[in-house]
C-alpha cells in the first residue's frame, strides 16, 4: 500500500511552505526539478482561492486588455485557467459569471471559452493519435536551447514566465511556440512537452491545439513573431533589450505554410466521443477522482456530500513526464482543501491498482473525464456510478477540422 499523509489545506490556513514541504516530501522524487527544487508557481490552488476568482471575476475591458503582456497590472486575462484545467470551475460556470459584461467584453471571452471547449472536443475525437498533426521524424532536443534567444529580452522573459510562473497570457504562448518552431527551427511536439510540463493550467487538449495553431496546421499560415508584437504588447521589454540596435526577430519570419488537414477522415463530420449524457448507475460508496475532476462541484462528489473518495497520483506517467513541481504544488493545494471538506485518501502508485485496494470491493462513483486514459481506466475499475462530464456544448456527430466552422454549430 502507498498511501499518503493528506496534504495542507489552503483553506485551513495552510501555508505555501507547507504544501511545497509535503511535496518534496511526497513527491519530490517525480518533479521535475526533484525534491530540493519544488516551488509554488504564480497561481495558488485549492477551492477556495477558485471561489474567490470566480467570485471576483470581471472582464469589463477584456476585449481590448486580453492580449496586453506588460505591464502586469494592465493584463487583462483572468488567470483561471489552471482552475478550468483541473474542474474547481466548470466552463458553464464562467459562461454565466459573464453574462451581465458588456456586450464586446462578453462576446470575446466566451469567444475564448469555446476554444477551450472546442480542444476538448478534438482531443477526445482524435486523443494522442494527433493523426491531424504534422508527423516529422526528427531529434527531440532538450528545452530550452538556442531557438529560443534568451539573449533577447522578450525571450528571455518567455522563458523566465514559464519556468518561474508556471503560467503565460495567450499572447507570449504563442511568442514562445512561434520563435520556437517557425523561427529557431525546433521540432514543435518537444517544445509543446516542456511548456506542458511547467504550465499549471497543462492541458494536452489545449497546449497541443495551440502550438499546431502556431505552425500553421489546417489553415497554412504559420504565427510569425516578431518585434513589432512585443512593442505592441510589452515595449518595456524592447526598450531594456541590449539587442534593440540589432533585433534578431525585427522583420516577419520566413515560414514554410503548414500541411492541410481539410480532407483528413478523421476530422470530418462523426460522433464525438464525450461520455454518458445522463448518470449511468447508483450505488456507488467511494468516489474515484481524476485530475480533471478536483473541485467540490464535481459530480461524483456534489451527489453525495458524505461520500468518502480516493485519488491516485500516476507514479509511472509522473516519472515519464517530470511535470514541474509547481505543478505538483497547485495539485496538493487542490487535494489539501477537498480533505479539508470531506474523507479523502491520497494515494501514489499504479492508478487501478491502488484505487482496487483502497476501494477493498466497496462500489465506485467518478465523473466521466475527457481524456484518453480515462476509458481503459474505467473498463478495468468497472464503476458502478458514472456520472456525465459537465460540458460547455454537448458533444454530438460534428466535423471538428476547424474552430470556426465547428463554432458555428455548437449552438453558443
Amino acid at each position: 500500500m502507498t498511501s499518503l499523509p493528506t496534504p495542507p489545506a489552503p483553506s485551513e490556513g495552510a501555508s505555501t511552505d507547507d504544501v511545497v514541504a509535503w511535496v518534496s516530501t511526497h513527491l519530490g522524487d517525480l518533479a521535475r526539478e526533484g525534491a530540493d527544487g519544488v516551488r509554488p508557481g504564480v497561481v495558488r490552488g485549492g477551492q477556495a482561492a477558485a471561489d474567490t476568482v470566480l467570485a471576483g471575476l470581471d472582464v469589463a475591458g477584456y476585449a481590448r486588455t486580453r492580449s496586453t503582456v506588460l505591464p502586469e497590472e494592465r493584463r487583462g486575462a483572468t488567470r483561471v485557467s489552471p482552475y478550468v484545467r483541473h474542474g474547481l470551475i466548470q466552463l458553464p460556470e464562467l459562461w454565466d459569471a459573464v453574462a451581465d459584461a458588456p456586450a464586446r467584453d462578453r462576446g470575446k471571452y466566451r469567444d475564448e471559452l469555446l476554444w477551450q471547449e472546442y480542444a476538448r472536443h478534438l482531443y477526445a475525437r482524435v486523443g494522442s493519435r494527433l493523426a491531424w498533426s504534422l508527423r516529422r521524424e526528427q531529434p527531440r532536443p532538450d528545452p530550452w536551447p538556442e531557438p529560443l534567444r534568451t539573449d533577447m529580452a522578450c525571450g528571455a522573459f518567455l522563458v523566465d514566465s514559464l519556468t518561474e510562473d508556471g503560467w503565460l497570457v495567450n499572447q507570449t504562448r504563442m511568442w514562445l511556440a512561434s520563435q520556437w518552431t517557425v523561427r529557431g527551427g525546433g521540432e514543435w511536439r518537444a517544445g509543446e512537452d516542456a511548456m506542458f510540463a511547467h504550465l499549471l493550467d497543462g492541458s494536452r487538449a489545449a497546449n497541443r491545439l495551440g502550438w499546431q495553431w502556431t505552425i500553421g496546421t489546417g489553415s497554412g499560415k504559420p504565427y510569425g513573431f516578431s518585434r513589432w508584437q512585443v512593442e505592441k504588447r510589452a515595449p518595456e521589454l524592447c526598450r531594456g533589450c541590449v539587442l534593440k540596435d540589432a533585433c534578431p526577430v525585427q522583420g516577419w519570419p520566413d515560414a514554410e505554410p503548414g500541411p492541410q488537414v481539410a480532407d483528413a477522415p478523421d476530422l470530418g463530420k462523426g460522433p464525438v466521443p464525450g461520455g454518458p449524457e445522463n448518470l449511468q448507475g447508483d450505488g456507488g460508496e467511494l468516489v474515484w477522482l481524476t485530475a480533471e475532476s478536483l473541485g467540490t462541484a464535481d459530480p461524483a462528489l456534489a451527489a453525495d456530500p458524505d461520500r468518502p473518495a480516493v485519488f491516485v497520483f500516476d507514479e509511472a506517467l509522473l516519472r515519464r513526464l517530470r511535470l514541474s513541481g509547481k505543478r505538483l504544488v497547485f495539485l496538493a493545494e487542490c487535494l489539501g482543501d477537498l480533505a479539508a471538506e470531506r474523507e479523502l485518501e491520497v494515494r501514489r502508485g499504479d492508478v487501478v491498482e491502488q484505487v482496487a485496494e483502497h476501494a477493498d470491493g466497496r462500489a465506485l462513483a467518478t465523473t466521466y473525464a475527457p481524456v484518453p486514459g480515462w476509458g481503459p481506466r474505467a473498463e478495468r475499475l468497472d464503476p458502478a456510478e458514472v456520472h456525465p462530464w459537465p460540458w460547455l456544448v454537448q458533444p454530438r456527430p460534428a466535423a471538428v477540422r476547424s474552430f470556426s466552422a465547428w463554432r458555428k454549430t455548437s449552438g453558443r
